[in-house]
């Protein structure tokens, strides 16, 4: 059982900004930038093409309208997305705020405060459609 699944199931908390019947999307403990939000199938598979068509295509609707939510929540020139799944065996997609290219890699690393994570999932969850 993998940390996403735990975290759907309710065994860990998370800063939860959307969710449906088949997905959930939270924001990153170990942000990239502020609004850094992962977005996971409930469906516990290990690639993301290891999804069928329809499931990844309504992964992609998802998506689409989380990162429309975090535009219009967190300051930025866009919302970079990146698939890259060696750390968790579960399917995850980060969106990433960006305003330059640095913003994307996974080096440079920000901390913030409970109170600064409950408050921005709930700015998030505010735009969400």
């Amino acid at each position: 059982m993998s940390i996403f699944t735990k975290i759907i199931s309710g065994e860990i908390p998370s800063y939860k900004v959307a969710e449906n019947n088949s997905f959930i999307a939270f924001l990153d403990i170990n942000p990239n930038a502020k609004g850094h939000t992962l977005v996971v199938p409930k469906k516990e598979e290990n690639k993301i093409f290891d999804l069928s068509k329809v499931d990844y295509n309504k992964l992609m609707e998802f998506t689409y309208d989380v990162a429309r939510a975090i535009e219009k929540a967190v300051p930025c020139q866009r919302v970079g997305m990146s698939v890259i799944g060696l750390e968790v065996p579960h399917v995850h997609i980060h969106l990433i705020p960006i305003n330059t290219m640095v913003d994307m890699q996974f080096t440079n690393k920000i901390k913030l405060s409970n109170s600064q994570f409950i408050s921005l999932a709930e700015k998030i969850a505010s735009f969400y459609i």
